[in-house]
């Protein structure tokens, strides 16, 4: 079975991919999606979504990374696309099930899904932009409101020459609600079509991936949520091992503190380790937890310290924290101990007339 890696905006970014691919078998990444109007983008803009591209399309550890497109006209995502496998993309993907708000309003994503002519279009343009031997791939939902119109998708998606389709088993109005979830309504598109069809929705662990297949008859699954609620799911559904132990996603998050970010102006990971706790504390009551610990949090160095002491500017202040958070203290408590610490240590300095400030936290 093949495995992928979904594109989810504003999660599943670059960082994410590299430590995700690393502990875990995926066939192929797609990337956040790529907003396409009314111009050819920067080739700056291709790197800062897919920085692989700098690695023949591929993480850290050899996981093939593939560019999402979002737009509705398709000169653009057709010169867009052109340029993505130009710099190396492993083929193009045309986002056509977002369902934000947001995206929906300026007409992309899942707002293609009321007119598969659109689609049909937009997917064909891009067809005949990118080389033949490289896929170009499209992921739908099973409609706006209803799956009515689903089979109409489906063929303009294959009409348009499209390599394969994954499609997500509810409607745009549905949005996540497990409920809606319909594998059946998938198997039914791959009865129909002649290309590959990937299903993705509600698929946590190896019994949902394996009932999934079955139901819907496709040998390949994307997955997006789940990924973030256990690091390693792509092994345990291929493989059927067990979760990832909670220590082991300890250090998968303090290596994750360590990574650079381009850009970043210091709440990069404050804001990326809450929301990733938010994924795994459906998991891990460890996480929920730390979760409720770190909530309030909004400075950098005080929010990753529980995950790495690397963080901090000498060994003598990792082994403050270390020594205190062993005591039993929270969080918070060993931050206030070491800033009072810091504040004698500056008044301190100012009577025996120097500027050199204390080292500790910034």
């Amino acid at each position: 079975m093949r495995v992928l890696l979904a594109p989810m905006e504003g999660v599943l970014d670059s960082l994410v991919r590299e430590l995700l691919t690393e502990v875990n078998d995926y066939d192929l990444c797609i990337t956040e999606f790529l907003r396409v109007v009314d111009q050819l983008l920067p080739v700056k803009v291709f790197h800062r979504i897919c920085p692989e591209l700098h690695n023949a399309s591929r993480t850290a550890s050899g996981t093939v990374v593939r560019i999402q497109l979002l737009g509705q006209y398709p000169q653009w995502l057709a010169e867009n696309a052109a340029r993505a496998v130009e710099l190396g993309s492993y083929g193009v993907d045309l986002n056509c099930g977002c369902p934000s708000k947001m995206v929906n309003g300026s007409g992309g994503g899942a707002t293609l899904l009321k007119d598969p002519e659109l689609i049909y279009q937009g997917a064909k343009a891009m067809r005949e932009a990118v080389p033949a031997h490289l896929p170009v791939t499209v992921k739908v939902r099973l409609g706006w409101d209803s799956g009515e119109r689903k089979f109409e998708i489906a063929d303009a998606v294959q009409q348009a020459g499209a390599t394969e389709l994954v499609v997500h088993g509810r409607t745009k109005e549905q949005g996540y609600k497990a409920e809606h979830i319909d594998w059946q309504a998938i198997g039914e598109i791959r009865q129909r079509l002649t290309i590959p069809v990937i299903a993705n929705g509600e698929i946590w662990d190896w019994q949902s991936a394996q009932e999934c297949m079955a139901v819907s008859g496709c040998d390949a699954v994307m997955m997006g949520r789940g990924a973030l609620n256990i690091p390693n799911l792509s092994r345990v559904v291929k493989y059927n091992e067990p979760r990832m132990p909670w220590p082991e996603v300890v250090l998968l998050l303090q290596k994750y503190t360590r990574l650079e970010k381009q850009g970043d102006t210091g709440l990069y990971h404050v804001a990326r380790i809450k929301q990733w706790l938010g994924y795994l504390r459906k998991e891990y009551t460890e996480a929920s937890a730390l979760f409720q610990e770190i909530r309030a949090l909004n400075n950098s160095p005080i929010l990753l310290a529980p995950f790495s002491p690397l963080i901090f500017k000498s060994p003598y202040q990792a082994a403050c924290l270390m020594a205190l958070r062993l005591s039993g203290l929270q969080t918070t408590d060993c931050v206030g101990r070491i800033r009072r610490y810091v504040a004698i240590r500056q008044r301190s300095a100012v009577r025996q007339g120097t500027t050199q400030r204390a080292n500790i936290i910034p």
